[in-house]
C-alpha cells in the first residue's frame, strides 16, 4: 500500500500560500478517491471552457497530491485551458469529479509528480514522454471543488 492511503482524515483541510502571502484552506480528496485516481491508467478531464471536449490523460497521485501533466506541453488545449488554474471535471468509470487545477511547477512538486508518472507508466512505451524537459512545467496539481 502506497503512503497516500495512510491516514488522512475525510474532513480534512490544507492550507495553500497564495499569491496575497497569506494562507488559504484548500479541500483534499478522500482515501477512497485517491485510491481510484492512483489505480486508474487514464481518465478524461473536460474543462469548463470546452465542456463538450473530452481529452483523455495521465493522472498520478503523490501521498495526497494528484497531478496531471500535458504530455503536449503549452500546446495542448485542455492545458492552455487550466495553465492559470481552472475548473474541470474528471471521468472515469461512469464517474465524475469536479476538480481545481492549479499550477504545481515548484522543484519539488514537478519531481514528485515525474516519479509517479514514471512508476505507475513504466510499462508503457510512452512513459518517458511525460518526463521530457519541456513538458514539466506544465504539471498541475488538481484539487476537489
Amino acid at each position: 500500500m502506497r503512503s497516500f492511503i495512510s491516514s488522512i482524515p475525510q474532513d480534512s483541510l490544507l492550507t495553500n500560500p497564495s499569491a496575497d502571502g497569506g494562507e488559504h484552506p484548500m479541500a483534499q480528496f478522500d482515501q477512497q478517491t485517491l485510491r481510484k485516481l492512483h489505480d486508474l491508467k487514464e481518465v478524461t478531464i473536460r474543462t469548463t471552457k470546452h465542456p463538450a471536449s473530452a481529452v483523455t490523460i495521465w493522472v498520478v497521485v503523490s501521498d495526497a497530491d494528484v497531478f496531471v501533466r500535458s504530455v503536449r506541453g503549452t500546446k495542448g488545449r485542455w492545458y492552455k485551458d487550466l495553465a492559470n488554474g481552472g475548473l474541470a471535471t474528471l471521468e472515469f468509470n461512469g464517474e465524475q469529479l469536479a476538480v481545481q487545477a492549479a499550477p504545481a511547477t515548484d522543484a519539488v512538486s514537478t519531481e514528485r509528480a515525474s516519479q509517479e508518472f514514471l512508476s505507475k507508466y513504466r510499462t508503457s512505451p510512452y512513459a518517458t514522454s511525460i518526463v521530457r524537459a519541456e513538458v514539466l512545467g506544465t504539471t498541475l496539481r488538481l484539487d476537489p471543488q
